[in-house]
């Protein structure tokens, strides 16, 4: 049942206020969760289906859960510095936290160093990253050890580890390269 104009007109400066933030912080986006549908090796980015439904209200104030529409050419958050970064096999169906920039990045992304912003948005879906790692709870990690470092496949049957007082590789181990 609609809810009456006499009872969504505010009706004291408070509720006008809180009215106004309602709606400028239900465009506001900030963060959520994601779900990789495809990876690009060669440019690096992901195309992500935003894993939460937003209520929306038609004009008749019917309310639907609508799903987001797929978040395109998403650049990907790794470890990276100096000379050194940590590549994943990022595939269709991982999880991921979305953010999304508060500026325009749309420069940077395509030119690197410090660009003016192309156009005013703020907080805008087309400005996402995926910052690669976040899982539900149905995707925990299994025997996640609390002793030491691990890089692992998710089953644990292959890993590097590093602990307090020992380096153990764990697995199939190849060794390719020349002796220094």
């Amino acid at each position: 049942m609609a809810v009456p104009i006499s009872e969504r007109i505010p009706n004291n400066q408070e509720d006008m206020y809180r009215s106004m933030f309602d709606a400028f912080s239900s465009n506001l986006r900030v963060a959520m969760p994601g779900i990789i549908q495809s990876f690009d090796p060669v440019e690096q980015t992901v195309t992500v289906q935003p894993a939460i439904r937003e209520r929306v209200q038609d004009g008749k104030l019917q309310s639907s859960w609508v799903n987001l529409p797929l978040l395109l050419d998403v650049p990907i958050v790794l470890p990276r510095a100096g000379n050194m970064v940590m590549t994943m096999p990022i595939a269709a169906g991982d999880e991921c936290l979305v953010i999304f920039a508060d500026m325009c990045y749309d420069a940077f992304f395509s030119n690197g160093g410090i660009q003016n912003q192309i156009e005013k948005r703020r907080h805008d879906l087309s400005d996402g990253i995926a910052i690669i790692g976040m899982w539900s709870q149905p995707n925990v990690i299994e025997n996640y050890s609390t002793t030491s470092a691990q890089l692992r496949n998710l089953n644990g049957t292959q890993y590097v580890e590093i602990s307090d007082n020992a380096v153990n590789l764990v697995g199939n181990v190849r060794v390719n390269g020349n002796p220094l």
